[in-house]
């Protein structure tokens, strides 16, 4: 079994990720809620990555501090996550992506419109698959509005907007082709 100083050197951050957890991890406990090492490391590997990171990816990256991880070790930890909103599912990519608006809030809540819901939209680039995130504080309400008028309450909505970003589209990158979805 390795010791405790190993595990810490097999998944190592940077400053800023490292940063970005202790903050977290203060929330949690301010929220009656705990940051368990697993969950640190797992939110701390999809910090790390450029791209949105899939469960199975993630557990390739967690194994050299959990040689024994299985699956379910992962999809705990990204249930917590998910349910605090410290982290988003990307639907069309089923892959993860951190958010730091719980943690951050200057309010100390994560959800501001009239619907309870946390604003997300997402533009993903189809050539290098990167991510990112938007809070555009009109649509969600306008959503939420839509939805009423339609006897229908809203509780969450994450907006994904796929094209190509600026260094695809200068790098003259031709998207890779995704399946259709039922939605798409």
């Amino acid at each position: 079994m390795p010791d405790s100083a190993a595990i810490a050197d097999a998944l190592t951050f940077s400053p800023e990720v490292t940063q970005r957890l202790d903050r977290t991890a203060e929330w949690c406990q301010r929220n009656g809620q705990r940051l368990t090492e697993t969950r640190r490391q797992v939110l701390g590997l999809i910090l790390s990555s450029e791209k949105p990171s899939g469960a199975y990816d993630l557990l390739a990256r967690l194994r050299p501090a959990h040689p024994k991880a299985a699956p379910p070790t992962v999809y705990r930890a990204l249930d917590f996550l998910l349910e605090h909103s410290l982290i988003h599912r990307l639907e069309r990519l089923s892959a993860f992506v951190g958010c730091s608006h719980a943690v951050e809030c200057p309010h100390g809540c994560n959800h501001h419109d009239e619907g309870g819901m946390h604003r997300a939209q997402f533009l993903i680039c189809r050539g290098c698959d990167r991510a990112w995130e938007l809070e555009q504080e009109t649509i969600a309400p306008i959503l939420t509005r839509a939805a009423q008028g339609m006897g229908f309450r809203a509780e969450a909505a994450t907006v994904e907007i796929e094209g190509l970003c600026a260094d695809c589209q200068k790098a003259g990158v031709t998207p890779a082709r995704r399946p259709k979805t039922a939605a798409g």
